[in-house]
């Protein structure tokens, strides 16, 4: 029986390095069986090099069809689990069929790699970028070997960024005003405003101001979307009068956050929400939803 157990164990080990590994920057990213582990971190443009090795065990020769490394982005759907959407597929082919008896290394590289859309891990999908080296075998089953790593894409400020301003009210009831220094915010900035009570004839218990995201997955009748709270400000405890003004400043820098991802590859999107909520003495609520645009600010490498 362990005969036949060790017919079918691998003939040998594969890895995978890149040439910069060592000084690199390397970043946490959450695995499938919830473990963190640490990856190098790219974006786009930059060439990805390094070397792959196949090094057959003691006394076994390795028979193969071919060697050749893949570099994939890919979007997975977790209603969908196993299948992979490839949007960049780009190969190398490191060696042709032969027989491999001693430890044996291929270079690699890829110049200048366009990839458009930052690594994500969501509620309901995943992009992901990986290298994938294959070593190609027939009845004994194929050998791979995966390697991710994270991409972030960073952006200048946008040269117009406009500020928020907002009215919402009850009739004869409540009437306020609130406005945001800006609609598009960094990772780390701080979103800074005022909030105005004009009219004020019910009695508040409390007012919030919650970030959300909402993260949209696929299209049509089959779409599934998710929001979550990401964080709870408060506000004010208790009745404002007619005519105060609250001061808003909240600092993004301790919240999990993206960039806003819009429509990506017709796959998903994720959106952030400023959600001011008011709640009375009957616990009655009132909320009024405004959408905020995030980027990854290039000098802000720490992110």
């Amino acid at each position: 029986m362990n005969y036949l157990l060790g017919a079918f164990k691998p003939a040998c080990n594969i890895s995978i390095t890149f040439s910069d590994g060592k000084n690199r920057k390397q970043v946490p990213m959450k695995k499938e069986n919830g473990q963190t582990a640490l990856v190098p971190l790219f974006q786009s443009q930059e060439t990805l090099s390094g070397k792959v090795c196949v090094e057959p065990y003691q006394g076994k020769k390795v028979e193969h069809n071919g060697v050749k490394v893949e570099l994939l982005g890919q979007i997975e759907m977790y209603f969908d689990r196993g299948n992979f959407y490839d949007f960049t597929s780009l190969v190398r082919e490191l060696d042709v069929p032969g027989d491999i008896y001693d430890r044996k290394t291929y270079p690699f590289e890829f110049p200048t790699v366009e990839m458009p859309y930052e690594t994500y891990n969501g509620v309901n999908v995943r992009l992901r970028y990986v290298l994938k080296l294959t070593v190609t075998r027939g009845y004994a089953g194929s050998i791979v070997e995966y390697q991710e790593f994270m991409v972030r894409n960073y952006a200048p400020p946008p040269p117009i960024n406009n500020s928020i301003k907002m009215e919402v009210g009850i009739e004869d009831c409540l009437h306020i005003e609130f406005e945001y220094n800006k609609s598009k915010y960094h990772l780390k900035d701080v979103i800074l405003g005022k909030i105005y009570f004009l009219l004020v004839r019910i009695k508040m218990k409390n007012m919030d101001l919650e970030i959300r995201r909402r993260e949209s997955t696929g299209a049509g009748a089959n779409t599934h979307v998710e929001t979550e709270t990401l964080g709870k400000f408060e506000l004010m405890d208790g009745t404002p009068v007619r005519g105060e003004s609250i001061p808003v400043r909240l600092f993004l820098a301790p919240y999990d956050l993206t960039p806003t991802h819009r429509n990506i590859n017709n796959k998903f999107s994720v959106k952030y929400y400023l959600n001011l909520v008011l709640v009375d003495e009957e616990d009655r609520r009132y909320f009024k939803q405004q959408e905020i645009t995030l980027y990854r600010l290039k000098e802000d490498a720490s992110s």
